[in-house]
């Protein structure tokens, strides 16, 4: 694998674990901008783990043969080291922004997800009724979803997950913020503070919930978007018009004039961010 295609992947994955640190915004909408997303929708769901079976038979050249026939490693590797280096450096900073400058911190995010809503809105083609209907729906469920109050979840191991698994699924959906999942299940902070201590048994469990959730979900994912790909669009772009309800709450605490024209030059400069990105990676080869 060429290093400018693993570096490029890379910082795809990257920028996708940002997203997924923060709530409100979706890892898969990074992916979506940067062009990897349906790469790695159906990348995930040809997993089958059909290379267990000679491993079993302690056949390892056989093994190996299949997961490459399998598995898109050239896809998988750089992507989650770049997921996992930024979930271990970012999540530090942005618990630090929403503890301190939360009204300024979730405008940034308003700017990215109307951003990320344009751009996503830009790729389907035609307009349809169907369309608008999906988007309709997709919006509805987004704007009642992130007005529901946080569970009182304990933080047990199944718990844990269990909301590893729901978290996955809704972080590789553009639109739902797997951070803002794990909001709701009462488990957000948790799994800062369990990062930042590195609580092995919590960190794997949630692993092992969040591979088994992905695994599953992407099938279902891939197929919509190989038969269903611009109803599927449209319900995307509802989902994250939707979502604006949630920085848009914190954002009104802001009471003073002055605060108020930073906190919208901050969403502005998060609008234009993500047009840079998606500019920057549309020309860069993988």
């Amino acid at each position: 694998m060429k290093i400018k295609n693993f570096i490029a992947i890379f910082l795809r994955g990257f920028l996708m674990g940002a997203a997924d640190t923060i709530p409100g915004v979706s890892g898969g909408t990074m992916a979506l901008i940067t062009g990897i997303y349906e790469r790695l929708v159906h990348a995930i769901s040809k997993i089958r783990f059909n290379f267990l079976k000679p491993l079993l038979r302690a056949d390892l050249k056989s093994s190996i043969k299949t997961a490459k026939e399998e598995i898109d490693f050239e896809l998988f590797i750089p992507l989650l080291l770049g997921i996992a280096t930024a979930i271990l450096t970012i999540s530090r900073i942005i618990s630090f922004l929403i503890t301190y400058y939360m009204a300024y911190t979730y405008s940034f995010f308003l700017g990215l997800i109307l951003a990320s809503a344009y751009l996503v809105f830009n790729r389907i083609d035609g307009f349809s009724l169907k369309n608008l209907i999906s988007a309709i729906l997709g919006f509805i469920f987004a704007f009642l979803f992130v007005g529901l109050n946080p569970i009182q979840a304990n933080h047990s191991l199944p718990i844990i997950f269990i909301s590893g698994a729901i978290a996955i699924c809704a972080m590789i959906l553009p639109g739902i913020s797997g951070a803002f999942m794990l909001l709701l299940l009462n488990q957000y902070e948790y799994m800062l503070k369990a990062l930042a201590r590195v609580s092995i048994p919590d960190i794997i469990t949630f692993i092992l919930g969040a591979a088994i959730g992905i695994l599953s979900f992407s099938k279902f994912l891939d197929y919509l978007l190989k038969n269903h790909e611009a109803v599927t669009m449209a319900f995307l772009v509802g989902l994250m018009i939707g979502t604006l309800r949630l920085p848009y709450s914190k954002m009104a605490v802001i009471q003073s004039t002055p605060s108020l024209i930073i906190a919208v030059t901050i969403a502005i400069i998060g609008f234009f961010i993500v047009f840079l990105i998606e500019k920057r990676f549309h020309y860069i080869e993988y």
